[in-house]
């Protein structure tokens, strides 16, 4: 590869790649999804771009590309491992109604080999071969085959998204190999083998009973995680060793001594907490502030395991300045640290009592479904903060 792009080389490259090819940069939204949308958070590039994908004019035309910042709760327990957030940034082209596959795919490829110097020895394609109601795609496969890039067929895992209704279709993904030594196997074989970039071909509507009916157009949809591109782009082991996390990995373990793991669940649910606050979003007990409030307890979690004196107050205010900053977010640095702090207080006094209640002769033996049920509904204390404290006490 070329002398390592810094994230916001990387961001600059992808933008102006494809604004020479025609695209218009959008700006993307907040984590918060437009009112009456049934999800918490917007989970992918393409989320707030629904309607033009199912074939209202957009404003800015055919061809767009933006960097969206996301959130996935379904990644929660995978944080910690080489690849996943929980808040991250997506890379994002579309064609609405424009071109097509093989060329999204072509300029993916010329993207990744020339602009960002990878080795295209280093690269692998998935492509979905076909079920019982709709063909191969031939033309991806064709497209690969072309460039010299080895191609794995598969079904489930090249159908995007595999099973809610909406907008959906054949995916190819880009891999590249992180092992050591010539790439072997495949990508559905080998985790060495890491998703770079998916290119969704959607032209199908999944209803609710599972049938296919067409989009009124044929867009292609695609996106890459910012934060991992980095890490692969820059030689690092893991989405943490990136330049994003630099000041965290700088700061923290002097204020933390956290074993690697625990430290990567405490940046990556610090950092989400501060976006998640800097979109106007305070702890609660349901939806989107339940969801902020879980994450900074699972922090709180790990922080008191070792030592109860730990605190958010010393938090580094330059951490919650650097990511309000990376998400172009207004927020003020020092209300979101007092938010962290508030939750901290009032997590402290649901702990004790939480003690106080689980010390009653009740519920010194083995908890049942009933138990769990009552502690929550009447004293507010979540399953895992019951587990959380017996096997602790």
């Amino acid at each position: 590869m070329k002398t390592p792009l810094s994230t916001e080389q990387i961001v600059r490259t992808f933008v102006e790649y494809y604004e020479e090819r025609g695209h218009r940069r959008i700006t993307g939204s907040t984590l918060l999804p437009p009112p009456g949308d049934p999800v918490l958070f917007t989970t992918s590039g393409m989320h707030p771009l629904i309607p033009y994908l199912e074939g209202r004019p957009h404003p800015l035309g055919r061809r767009l590309v933006n960097v969206q910042r996301c959130l996935r709760t379904t990644d929660l327990e995978e944080v910690g491992d080489p690849t996943h957030l929980t808040v991250f940034e997506m890379l994002g082209t579309w064609s609405l109604g424009d071109y097509e596959g093989p060329q999204s795919l072509g300029w993916g490829y010329e993207l990744l080999t020339d602009g960002f110097g990878v080795d295209p020895g280093l690269l692998h394609a998935t492509v979905f071969g076909g079920d019982g109601r709709t063909g191969p795609d031939t033309a991806s496969l064709e497209l690969w085959q072309d460039r010299g890039v080895p191609v794995e067929l598969t079904v489930e895992d090249n159908w995007w998204p595999s099973g809610s209704a909406g907008p959906c279709g054949p995916d190819s993904e880009i891999f590249l190999w992180t092992g050591e030594g010539p790439p072997e196997s495949t990508p559905t074989r080998d985790d060495r083998w890491v998703e770079v970039w998916n290119h969704v071909m959607m032209r199908h509507r999944r209803l609710d009973d599972g049938s296919l009916v067409p989009l009124v157009q044929r867009n292609v949809d695609t996106g890459l995680g910012l934060e991992r591109l980095a890490s692969l782009l820059q030689g690092r082991g893991s989405v943490f060793e990136s330049d994003v996390f630099t000041p965290w990995r700088r700061l923290v373990p002097g204020l933390w001594p956290l074993d690697e793991p625990s430290l990567r669940l405490v940046c990556d649910h610090l950092r989400s907490a501060v976006v998640v606050i800097g979109d106007g979003v305070g702890p609660a007990v349901s939806g989107r502030g339940y969801v902020l409030r879980r994450l900074v307890r699972r922090v709180l979690t790990v922080l008191w395991r070792d030592d109860a004196s730990r605190t958010l107050g010393d938090l580094p205010d330059e951490l919650v300045r650097h990511t309000l900053d990376r998400f172009r977010q207004d927020a003020d640095p020092s209300a979101v640290h007092r938010v962290l702090v508030e939750e901290e207080h009032r997590f402290g006094r649901l702990l004790e009592r939480g003690r106080q209640v689980l010390a009653r002769p009740r519920f010194r033996g083995p908890l049942d479904e009933e138990d769990f049920r009552y502690l929550h509904d009447t004293h507010g204390l979540p399953r895992e903060l019951v587990v959380s404290l017996r096997t602790r006490d």
